[in-house]
């Protein structure tokens, strides 16, 4: 396997189950096997092990795209059991607070969730990876530590509740930014309704333009399929070189991107995609009226 073959960003499908770092040591072990030593591998947003979906694996040259994944919407269907508070937020917590869910209907879970939309508040699960003194939350909560995290700025952009089968359970489909919790949203909704709540499943189905490829499966992206949100300027061999160098191009034209935001979501900084030979091999930003390399990806993606 030739390095060009195993980088870029390859969208899979990850089961219940395994982590997100099991799925990035397998990739790096496939690369190995295939001969490449010391070949980079990440992913662009975990998934905790009791979920599925999509999961963003980064591969060479493309794991300097990981922090251009971070404000991406992510969409969600999310399974809430009502009646049950867990310590972790999700099936596989411990009990903490009982409740009598008999009298949930949809209209009262509709006026629930409305307060949630948009930017607010939210304190992440003792169980997160949110880091306390340097070190995982979750490891000190796995210790028996008591974990008090500050809350954490959010975004959701839309939720609707797809079915119920109140008073056991319902399902949500959502969209965040990054960084969001879903198990806290379900602790905040049961919370809010008297009756308490934990996530009983999740399952990521889109990141930005992508969407999850299905059990088994996988999709490798590059030249033009990454980062599709960015404006694009395309490269002769002179510029291409120029910017390699170091130097700054003339500004040229830049073409708008192929993907937009959804409407209301909060537009992230971003740079403009350097495009040549059907390539992505720079990251580029304007300044002093010209083009100049924020990032170099040699051998381009």
């Amino acid at each position: 396997m030739e390095p060009a073959t195993f980088s870029g960003v390859c969208l899979v499908h990850k089961p219940v189950g395994p982590s997100s770092f099991g799925i990035v040591k397998q990739f790096t072990h496939e690369a190995w096997e295939a001969g490449l030593k010391k070949h980079p591998v990440g992913h662009g947003g975990t998934l905790d092990p009791f979920a599925e979906g999509l999961l963003l694996i980064l591969a060479g040259q493309a794991t300097r795209l990981m922090e251009l994944m971070h404000p991406l919407p992510k969409t969600y269907v999310a399974e809430l059991a009502w009646g049950a508070e867990t310590d972790t937020g999700d099936h596989l917590g411990v009990m903490v607070r009982e409740g009598d869910a008999s009298a949930l209907d949809a209209a009262a879970l509709e006026q629930a969730l409305a307060p949630h939309l948009g930017w607010h508040d939210q304190i992440p699960p003792a169980t997160s990876a949110k880091k306390i003194g340097g070190e995982s939350a979750y490891k000190k909560a796995h210790r028996g530590e008591e974990v008090v995290l500050p809350p954490s700025r959010v975004f959701l952009h839309s939720a609707r509740w797809l079915r119920h089968d109140l008073p056991r359970t319902s399902t949500l489909e959502l969209t965040v930014k990054g960084g969001y919790y879903v198990r806290s949203l379900a602790r905040d909704l049961g919370a809010a309704l008297g009756c308490g709540a934990h996530l009983a499943g999740l399952c990521r189905t889109a990141i930005g333009p992508w969407a999850d490829p299905g059990e088994g499966q996988r999709a490798w992206l590059r030249g033009e399929a990454l980062v599709p949100w960015c404006r694009s300027r395309t490269l002769d061999d002179a510029e291409a070189a120029a910017l390699l160098q170091g130097r700054p191009i003339h500004m040229g034209l830049l073409e708008a991107p192929t993907w937009t935001m959804p409407e209301g979501f909060p537009e992230p900084e971003a740079p403009i995609r350097g495009l040549h030979a059907g390539k992505l091999v720079a990251l580029l930003k304007e300044k002093e009226g010209g083009l100049w390399t924020t990032a170099n990806l040699r051998g381009g993606i």
